[in-house]
């Protein structure tokens, strides 16, 4: 990875959360983190990984409100950011927090088992 594409994930993590705080409207969208951003070598497609606080209905809608306002973040990134190639933008879930805490809780019912 160059050190651009670095720049430009740490780039969209950070507007791309100052925009669904301060620009995104829609009461569906719950308590959402980006927990990763993934651009291609060429700058054209992003994929940003984001954790729901909620039940699964909460984060199939928060999901659904962010990839329907993909189009409209990515003009707002891009206005921001002054760049000459913008990257479509694909929300995407990110299940590798709950699978830590899941891990998490089979070994913490393992030690007290075990005592």
């Amino acid at each position: 990875m160059t050190t651009r594409q670095e720049k430009v994930e740490e780039l969209l993590k950070i507007e791309i959360s100052d925009i669904m705080l301060r620009e995104i409207k829609d009461p569906r969208l719950g308590f959402v983190t980006i927990t990763d951003v993934e651009v291609t070598k060429d700058m054209r497609h992003a994929k940003v990984y984001i954790s729901v606080l909620g039940d699964e209905k909460a984060k199939e809608e928060s999901l659904g409100v962010l990839n329907r306002a993909a189009g409209f973040i990515r003009g707002e990134f891009g206005r921001r950011a002054h760049m000459k190639v913008i990257p479509e933008i694909a929300f995407k879930m990110d299940t590798a927090v709950e699978a830590g805490a899941r891990i998490f809780e089979l070994l913490e019912q393992e030690k007290h088992h075990g005592e």
